[in-house]
């Protein structure tokens, strides 16, 4: 019944997406909490907070994937908004610190009061307040895109030059967000949380709870990006990638449609960034770098652009993948990055999504004695 129900709405490939994400959404966590740790089927908390850290990942990777493989923008800045969402929980998380810090301030953050500072800047107040700080980590990003877009779109930058000036832009905010006196914590950033709404960031449950909602937030930005794709408003944007002059002449405001999307998508990320800095437990300026906007663009096209569920799996495996290198052989990792984007581009232009839609065409299409003989072999 539910298959029926929500298959023609998400689609094979998305309803199967969604309905392992909750499964791994809900069994990791209760493995985790409900399990012994001598048990076989226990989930050790730092699988539990990795996991985490993969999930708010393919939603970068989906916003990425939303704009790009929909609407042909290629953001190499989507880090910043990524960032911005990050710094957001992380000055509540900061304020929330109280007088338990190293300097024992109520009022100032322990980096405050080490350079100095005496009073507590303007754009600090209300962070100590839950439900500001969640306004802000959908206005700052989404804020940013509206002024950025509006610019860009306007003045119908497009292709690579509208990729250079994304980049150009997380750059900035690096740069910006290195200086001490920005009052962000310059460059060790924001780090040393407490809690989050009175729970302790350190506690297996609030790890547990902090994976269900990232699980949860990929699974609702996933049917909302869907749904959008699916509409009129989809095609119009479809249209846009694969002939934007085309598009224009019929009439349709272009930039209109590119700045939504592109607002849309920048509040995704910084959702994404939101969750992921109480489960790593720090935000500082790196978050910022033009590299992690690249690597966000391999994701997605590792995964497969234009298919969102595609984008997804492909943060999580590469960055499975990195996790295990950069241990394993640490100095060989950019290299593997390096050569995945090159083999990509040439032998996978549909990414894994086009290798899994396509097997499962050939197994549509062949005889099932052919088929279970093959599996057999």
């Amino acid at each position: 019944m539910i298959a029926k129900t929500f298959m023609p709405l998400l689609g094979r490939a998305g309803f199967i997406f969604l309905a392992v994400l909750a499964l791994i959404g809900i069994g990791m966590p209760v493995l985790n909490l409900f399990t012994s740790p001598d048990s076989i089927l226990h989930v050790p908390d730092y699988a539990v907070t990795l996991g985490g850290k993969y999930l708010c990942y393919a939603l970068l990777a989906l916003s990425v994937d939303l704009v790009w493989g929909y609407c042909g923008i290629l953001s190499l800045g989507h880090g910043a908004f990524f960032a911005l969402g990050g710094y957001a929980m992380g000055m509540y998380m900061m304020r929330q610190i109280g007088a338990r810090g190293v300097y024992g301030n109520a009022e100032l953050p322990d980096f405050m009061v080490f350079l100095n500072w005496q009073v507590l800047p303007w754009y600090w107040h209300g962070f100590e307040y839950f439900t500001f700080a969640i306004l802000m980590v959908v206005l700052a990003p989404g804020l940013l895109a509206l002024v950025f877009g509006w610019f860009a779109f306007r003045s119908r930058v497009t292709g690579v030059y509208l990729s250079i000036i994304t980049q150009a832009m997380t750059y900035a905010l690096l740069l910006a967000f290195f200086r001490n006196d920005m009052g962000f914590g310059g460059n060790n950033g924001l780090t040393d949380f407490k809690d989050i709404l009175g729970f302790s960031v350190q506690a297996a449950s609030t790890r547990a709870a902090l994976f269900m909602l990232s699980a949860l937030a990929l699974g609702l930005c996933f049917i909302i990006a869907r749904k959008i794709v699916d509409s009129k408003f989809g095609k119009i944007i479809i249209g846009i990638r694969d002939a934007e002059s085309r598009t224009r002449f019929l009439g349709y405001r272009v930039e209109n449609y590119k700045l939504f999307i592109f607002v849309i998508s920048a509040i995704m990320a910084g959702i994404a960034g939101a969750l992921y800095v109480p489960q790593v437990g720090i935000i500082n300026p790196s978050e910022f770098a033009p590299s992690n906007s690249i690597e966000a663009v391999i994701w997605t096209a590792f995964g497969g652009r234009g298919t969102l569920w595609g984008a997804a799996l492909g943060a999580v495996v590469i960055n499975a993948v990195k996790s295990y290198l950069t241990g394993a052989l640490p100095n060989a990792w950019l290299f593997v990055l390096g050569a995945l984007a090159i083999v990509v581009t040439i032998y996978m232009p549909k990414g894994l999504a086009g290798l899994f839609s396509g097997w499962s065409k050939v197994r549509a299409n062949k005889p099932l004695k052919q088929t279970l003989s093959e599996a057999a072999e």
